[in-house]
């Protein structure tokens, strides 16, 4: 194991900056990410729940918020299985390999007021 990164997000706060500065979820996510939250009523909580994976994807490699453009960590999903997963790009990517990960982990969970997330790098 390289490093473990854990996360934890309060829903409403999340909703109220994304409301405050509207760009920021084009700053923080991918276009996918932002279409599969959008799917839902309320998209919030599926998007905050990608911010908590994308800032332990960051503890899990020794760095603070501004390491990295966030949007080059991306969520995806198992199309068979559901499972979450990473997807790195760009500096994420190098970063990444220079750390010698060549696995992830990533276990993901909300309630209707917080969202947490664990990445794991191998």
């Amino acid at each position: 194991m390289i490093g473990i990164g854990v996360d934890l997000v309060d829903i409403d706060r999340f909703r109220t900056v994304l409301a405050r500065t509207p760009t920021m979820a084009d700053r923080l996510f991918t276009a996918d990410e932002r279409a599969y939250a959008a799917r839902q009523a309320d998209p919030t909580p599926r998007l905050a729940v990608r911010f908590a994976a994308k800032e332990a994807v960051l503890k899990c490699l020794g760095l603070g918020l501004g390491g990295m453009p966030l949007a080059q960590i991306e969520v995806v999903r198992d199309d068979d299985t559901g499972r979450p997963d990473l997807r790195l790009h760009g500096r994420a990517a190098a970063v990444a390999e220079e750390h010698g990960v060549r696995e992830w982990r990533l276990s993901l969970t909300h309630t209707d007021a917080l969202a947490q997330a664990t990445a794991v790098a191998l």
